[in-house]
């Protein structure tokens, strides 16, 4: 069995579709026999920052985000797609929690070299070989996203090849588009029907 660490980064938590991906989700894992850490970041007593470079050490937040982290089998975002990004509070938690060194270090290849300089390869750090998850729900239908994911620009292919891949982590996801006010009984049926199945998957 699996201990999940989940980062739900959705304003409201208690009366929207990501928070029925959340809490479907989170039945049918402990169903599962799996065990649940869960983070509501818009609920916190304390709130990170604006990511900033200068902080250093972090804040003691971020070492407790880590731990926690540590701790667990899964990572599971869960958001939605705001400007071709996940929503902002999701965002800056990743900024602060995956990065260097904790996350990943960087190699340099030819570190004196004129030309190349730093340029080389990660080294994964404390997540490497973990799953990390991400869940992000879009207002628009699947096809007007075409254009963007030609190169790259929709949020879970670039915190794949930008993130969780750097960190060594094994990659899983899950989308739903046309998440709008008007969605019927039997689309919001379905769509938790595919969160189940993930969590069965795991």
């Amino acid at each position: 069995m699996k201990k999940i660490c989940i980062i739900f980064g959705h304003h409201n938590l208690t009366n929207s579709f990501n928070s029925a991906i959340r809490d479907t989700f989170i039945e049918e894992a402990k169903r599962c026999g799996h065990t649940i850490d869960l983070i509501n970041l818009f609920e916190e007593k304390e709130q990170l920052p604006f990511y900033n470079s200068n902080f250093n050490p972090p804040p003691n937040l971020v070492l407790e985000y880590r731990n926690r982290l540590e701790k667990s089998d899964i990572m599971f975002l869960i958001g939605s797609c705001n400007n071709l990004r996940l929503n902002a509070i999701l965002e800056n938690w990743i900024d602060w929690v995956l990065h260097p060194t904790w996350f990943f270090t960087y190699k340099s290849i030819l570190p004196d070299s004129k030309f190349f300089k730093n340029y080389g390869y990660p080294v994964p750090g404390a997540m490497k070989g973990k799953l990390g998850i991400v869940s992000i729900t879009y207002g628009g239908p699947m096809i007007s996203y075409f254009n963007f994911s030609i190169f790259d620009n929709i949020p879970y292919r670039r915190i794949k090849k930008s993130v969780f891949q750097l960190g060594g982590l094994k990659t899983k996801y899950i989308r739903f588009y046309s998440v709008l006010p008007t969605m019927s009984k039997k689309e919001f049926e379905q769509h938790m029907k595919r969160v189940k199945n993930l969590a069965k998957s795991i």
